[in-house]
This record gives C-alpha cells, structure tokens and sequence, in this order.
C-alpha cells in the first residue's frame, strides 16, 4: 500500500462575497468599446439630422443604447437573461454604431470598430462564462 494520502484537487478561489475578479485588458478593451460606441451615436445623431432633429436623435440614439445595455449587459443587469441575449444585445449597440460609421461616409472606421468591437466581447463573454 501506498503511504501518500489521498488528496482531492481544491478548486480555485472565488473572490470575497462583495468583491469581483480584477479587470483585465480584454475588459477595458471591451468597456472603451462599449464607450465609443455610445458616442458614436450621440455624433450620429447630432452630426447627421437636421436642425430640429438632430437634438432629439442625439440625445435618443445613445440613450436607448445605454437602456439596452444596462437591462440586459451590465455587470449589475435588471433582467438576468440567458448568455445568449447578452451577446445579442451587445452585438445590436456595436452593430448600430458601425451602421452609424457607414452612414456617415465612414466605412473604414466602422469595419475597424466592428472587428475590435465584437473579438473584445467574444473574447470577455467567453472569460465570463468560464
């Protein structure tokens, strides 16, 4: 017989009740995603309507996408909703913001915005789940 015990692997350590894992790059790369894409609305909105209009569409656009975002993304969300939905609606704010690039004769800026955008959520929501 073998004289080592028998030893059961610990998992790894949750953080304190309160607290929440350090950010990483990923993270901070994805919340200036999150950023630029509510201001890239807001200059949609301000930039391309004319005058009575364009107050209204600067103000809505991004603050819609700010309500869909803290429904449904944030870290503190009011709906808990499947992975799933969150992905969907985060793809919806980077979709419209890189729609928003285009339509102001910008298309490179929302292709580049587009690719950061949704490989910094697949990357984040992949080390969310895990």
């Amino acid at each position: 017989m073998s004289d080592t015990p028998n030893v059961t692997p610990v998992p790894p350590a949750q953080p304190a009740p309160g607290t929440r894992a350090p950010l990483s790059a990923v993270d901070l790369v994805a919340f200036v995603c999150e950023i630029f894409a509510f201001g890239t609305l807001a200059l949609w909105g301000f930039a391309m309507w004319p005058f009575p209009w364009n107050i209204v569409a600067g103000i809505a656009a991004p603050a819609a996408a700010i309500v869909l975002w803290a429904l449904f993304v944030s870290p503190r969300a009011v709906f808990a909703v499947h992975p799933f939905v969150r992905a969907i609606v985060e793809l919806l704010v980077y979709a419209s913001a890189t729609i928003a690039w285009w339509s102001m004769g910008n298309a490179w800026i929302g292709l580049a915005f587009g690719v950061v955008a949704v490989a910094a959520g697949l990357i984040a929501g992949r080390r969310r789940l895990s």
